[in-house]
Formats: C-alpha cells, structure tokens, sequence
C-alpha cells in the first residue's frame, strides 16, 4: 500500500480578510477604513498584527500607506511597534507588524488614572522613542493614548505611523483636511503653522495630564469644539503635583511650538522625575523667556 502525502495548504474561509498565509484572524481593533488582526504568520513563522488598510483606495490614502511603511523601515527602537513586511491581498494594502501583547493605554485609563511614578515612567519612555523619531526627520502627528500599546510587563509601544510626515514632504491632505485626533492636536495643527516635533511634545504632555488625572483634557460631544478649547485656555494641572513636574506639564503643552522642550529633554526629565522623591524634583527645563 502506497500513502500519498499531499503538501499542507492552510484552509482559508472563502470570506477571510487574510492571505492564506495567516493562520487564525482575532480582530483586535478597527479605525476609520482600517482593521488589525492578531494571526500566525507561516512564512515569518510567529504571531503578528497585520493591519489591513481600505480597499481600492485613493491615491492620497495609497501613498499614507506606502509612507507609514517606510516611515517604521526607517525606524529601530525597543519602545516602537516594527512593521515586518507588507502586501497587497483583494486590492487591499496590509502592513504585518509585530504583536504587542497586552492592552492600550487608553483600555487601561478606562479603568482609571495611573498612579503617578509609573504613568511618568511610561511616558517617558515614549518620550525616548519619540526622541529617535526626531532624530530620523520624522514627525508621528497622532500621539494619543490608543496608539501606545502595553506588553504584559505595561511596558509601552507607540505604533501607527499612518500620518506621519517626513522632514520636507508635502501634507498629503484634501483642501481644509486636519489630520490627527481632534483631543490631542497641537494649536499649530488647528491653524494651519508649520508642523515639527514640537506637535508629538504636545501631544505627548496631554498624554501624560491624562494619564495622571484619569479624564481627556479637552473633550466633549462636538469634536472640534473641544479641539478649539485649547486656544482659549491651556490645559488644566491637577493641584497637588511636585513644582517641576507641573512645570514641565506647562512647557510641554504651551501654544507656542518653540518655547515647548525637545523629546530628549523631556526624556531626561521625566526619567528623573519617576525615580526621585516628591520633594527632591530638580528637573532641567527650558526658558520661558
């Protein structure tokens, strides 16, 4: 008796989103056109995120997506989410990108704020990966807390490059297009200025406010209200926060780009901050001249 063995062909469902090359297909998110599927990929051999973008799209939403892909090739950090390959299935882009296990920062603030030495940690942390963003010309444009992602371990990841512009490329925008999260755009975003890191730092601080005070500074049921609230006033620091911690808040978001500390000083700041003790905050800042 003769057996035949037949090579493995993965099974797909007729309707499957996927390549046949992914196992499984958990939806773990879904934006504006975009999904992302946690799967075992059989060619790189390990569970990813693959992360599929609409189909048949327009040629400003084709080049968002070659961008973010080149963007992260660009890339090499411990606390950024790596894009591994990329492809084209039922005319639809797909970025496969490594899985970080565990929840994102704004699943974990629906449960409340964190206490105030790890969530200054956390942040800066990100504020180190944004620092090496910075120094490849590159600016993320959309900080906010579903983007950064953290493992079992809760440390963070900042993943989505999808708007993220390159140091002299054109805004890929239709006429009167804001790109970003109206919660957390930087007054230049909402009056057309000039885009640099400056717009990650302020983001970033709101990140931060958020995640000590537990609730989004400007929010409300019209999103563009909101986002214009912050210029009639600055964001609000909770009372009861060690002088120099408040004041890097303050610098952080200021309206105006320039006076705001560059990621690396917000790194070193906030590292010191996460290991000192209340009374012994001696933050170097920038200033306000």
């Amino acid at each position: 008796m003769v057996t035949v063995t037949r090579p493995y062909v993965a099974f797909r469902p007729p309707n499957s989103p996927l390549p046949v090359r992914f196992r499984g297909g958990e939806l773990l998110g879904r934006g504006p056109g975009t999904e992302v599927y946690r799967a075992y990929d059989q060619e790189l051999r390990r569970e990813v995120a693959v992360k599929l973008f609409p189909a048949d799209p327009d040629p400003i939403a084709c080049r968002r997506v070659a961008d973010e892909a080149l963007a992260l090739d660009r890339l090499n950090h411990r606390g950024l989410v790596s894009v591994l390959d990329g492809g084209l299935h039922r005319s639809r882009p797909y970025l496969v990108m490594q899985l970080v296990p565990g929840q994102s920062l704004s699943a974990r603030l629906s449960a409340g704020p964190l206490p105030a030495r790890p969530a200054v940690a956390m942040v800066a942390l990100v504020a180190d990966a944004l620092a090496h963003v910075h120094s490849r010309a590159l600016v993320h444009r959309d900080v906010k807390p579903s983007n950064i992602l953290l493992d079992q371990y809760g440390l963070p990841y900042l993943s989505d490059f999808g708007i993220a512009l390159l140091s002299g490329q054109a805004r890929l925008t239709d006429v009167g297009e804001v790109l970003g999260t109206p919660a957390y755009l930087a007054p230049e975003q909402l009056v057309g200025g000039p885009l640099g890191p400056a717009v990650d730092i302020y983001a970033l601080g709101l990140v931060l406010l958020e995640s000590l005070s537990g609730r989004r500074e400007y929010d409300g049921a019209n999103k563009m209200q909101a986002a214009l609230a912050r210029l009639d006033r600055p964001p609000r620091v909770p009372e009861g926060l060690p002088g120099q911690l408040a004041e890097l808040l303050r610098v952080m978001t200021h309206r105006v780009p320039g006076r705001r500390p560059t990621a690396v000083i917000c790194t070193q700041a906030l590292a010191r901050a996460s290991r000192l003790p209340s009374a012994a905050y001696q933050l170097p800042l920038p200033r306000q001249g």
